[in-house]
């Protein structure tokens, strides 16, 4: 898919080139924004779609900033596409809780699954803390599992064109398992 004409804003909560390089792989025009950026600056621009980057740190505490101005992104109806840190956030937008994690996800060799597919894919990633599975409201779907632990490694929104996923799908250990996410993000655009 050609997402060409499209425009995405990306959150910027150290966010990494790569996935800056992702997203241009399918066409589309990307502005980067700080991460205390409110929705009314990024809606403002009208775009296609917004990403939430990946980052560092608690998402609880990012999100006490950054989780009501999602919360207003994903009542926009625009497309988003959150990425570890992201996922996280937006799960706490969507009403769910994220809990530490006795022991990490480090390194390039994860398998999780894509239960919308059956896919297994193997991935990278780098977090400490997960999104707490038995907290996620009714209208949002696990779409990918860990296969070490069987923590959450993502989710969708049922009637928005939401989605997110733990693991940082513009690493290359598959080593294109996951691009994939970019494709269906940018058919959600064109959607």
């Amino acid at each position: 898919v050609d997402a060409s004409d499209r425009s995405v804003v990306v959150v910027d909560y150290g966010v990494k080139r790569n996935i800056l390089r992702a997203l241009a792989s399918t066409g589309a025009k990307i502005t980067v924004v700080p991460a205390d950026t409110t929705a009314g600056a990024i809606l403002a621009r009208n775009p296609d779609g917004v990403v939430l980057s990946n980052g560092p740190g608690d998402p609880a505490a990012t999100g006490a900033y950054a989780v009501p101005e999602i919360r207003k992104l994903v009542d926009s109806g625009k497309p988003l596409f959150g990425i570890c840190l992201g996922h996280q956030m937006l799960a706490l937008a969507l009403g769910a809780k994220t809990v530490k994690m006795d022991q990490g996800h480090h390194g390039a060799n994860h398998p999780v699954k894509d239960l919308t597919t059956g896919k297994v894919e193997i991935v990278s990633m780098n977090h400490g803390f997960t999104v707490d599975r038995d907290s996620l409201p009714e209208a949002v779907t696990e779409t990918h599992v860990s296969l070490f632990d069987g923590t959450n490694c993502g989710l969708a929104l049922k009637d928005r064109p939401v989605f997110s996923v733990q693991h940082h799908p513009e690493a290359s250990p598959g080593p294109t398992d996951s691009l994939y996410l970019f494709q269906r993000f940018a058919d959600l655009m064109r959607a």
